[in-house]
């Protein structure tokens, strides 16, 4: 075991796990945040995806060593995330979490942790995406329910929303 330093949601944890340990393990059991989830375990699925800085990764496979000083974004942290980039009220869902609403875009729900984050990250590189850069951005992220219509236009939605809040 080792004590372990990292920011997730913005908040500084100390953790004491061995460096190997996945992220998303740390996430869930020492963190108990949720949004993450277990899939497959391979970083196949997308389910356990966040972001790290802003870059997209899958924590099923990431060690927490790996993360360093980079801060780490979980689906319970992304309001606060917009807040931080934007001076929206910290309580207001990501663009991309209200788009999700707004356009229905769930079933089970399982894989929407991973969707919302690849989103993210994609937004991030290219604030406005084509429908092909969506697909593009979102295949290596599964859904059982088959929902990758409504996810594309709840991504273009987001992404409408973002341009917009950020122009102003």
């Amino acid at each position: 075991m080792a004590r372990t330093a990292l920011t997730v949601n913005g908040e500084r944890h100390v953790v004491d796990v061995a460096p190997d340990t996945p992220l998303l393990y740390v996430l869930r059991d020492d963190l108990a945040l949720n949004g993450p989830q277990f899939g497959c375990g391979l970083a196949q699925c997308g389910a356990c995806a966040v972001l790290v800085g802003k870059k997209q990764v899958r924590s099923c496979v990431m060690p927490v060593s790996a993360i360093g000083e980079q801060p780490v974004t979980t689906l319970e942290g992304m309001p606060a995330l917009w807040a931080a980039e934007t001076g929206a009220h910290p309580k207001e869902l990501h663009p991309l979490q209200q788009a999700w609403i707004d356009e229905q875009v769930p079933q089970c729900g399982y894989c929407q942790n991973g969707m919302i984050v690849e989103a993210a990250a994609l937004l991030y590189r290219n604030p406005h995406p084509s429908d092909p850069e969506i697909r593009t951005a979102l295949d290596g992220h599964l859904c059982r329910c088959g929902t990758y219509q409504r996810i594309a236009v709840g991504v273009k939605r987001a992404a409408a929303v973002m341009a917009e809040v950020k122009r102003a």
